[in-house]
């Protein structure tokens, strides 16, 4: 095959599969709701499918002193979980599991599950929940709420920085 025949496959294989600029977010984008006006943890939307353009929803989780999500399952999502800050417990199909900063978990989408903060300070976990399954939509219907200062420090990391 001669070279002008491999470049030009090689570039319309590149045109059909071409690159979408990526979305990129700070927290100051992030868009934080309580799904009950009385719940003790709040949800900052990261990606979800209307910026993100694929079934997934992704968004941390802020949980005060305790504060849980309701035992809940998905029909077909599967929702992982990664400690940014905090202790909490998983409960899945009755089986506790303690985390603590740095864990993650992955949920299996028929496990009946929770979690709950069971430290003494506000638990902050990345939640990855794919496909969707309508989990951005409830967050969006809930109550608007705001990131405060903890919760920016966290998310900045300025939270860890020692004085030199």
């Amino acid at each position: 095959m001669t070279q002008s025949l491999m470049t030009e496959q090689t570039s319309t294989s590149a045109d059909s599969q071409a690159c979408r600029i990526p979305i990129v977010k700070s927290h100051r984008d992030y868009q934080v709701f309580r799904i009950h006006p009385d719940d003790r943890n709040r949800l900052a939307l990261v990606f979800d499918p209307k910026t993100a353009d694929v079934s997934l929803t992704y968004c941390v989780e802020i949980f005060d002193v305790g504060g849980k999500t309701p035992s809940h399952h998905h029909r077909a999502a599967v929702e992982m979980f990664y400690v940014i800050k905090g202790e909490g417990e998983a409960v899945c199909d009755g089986k506790v599991v303690p985390l603590r900063t740095g864990d993650s978990i992955l949920i299996p989408n028929s496990g009946i599950h929770e979690v709950r903060n069971v430290g003494s300070d506000r638990l902050y976990m990345l939640c990855i929940m794919v496909p969707n399954e309508d989990f951005a939509e409830l967050i969006r219907n809930g109550v608007p709420d705001e990131l405060d200062e903890e919760d920016l420090r966290v998310l900045n990391r300025t939270d860890v920085l020692t004085a030199c």
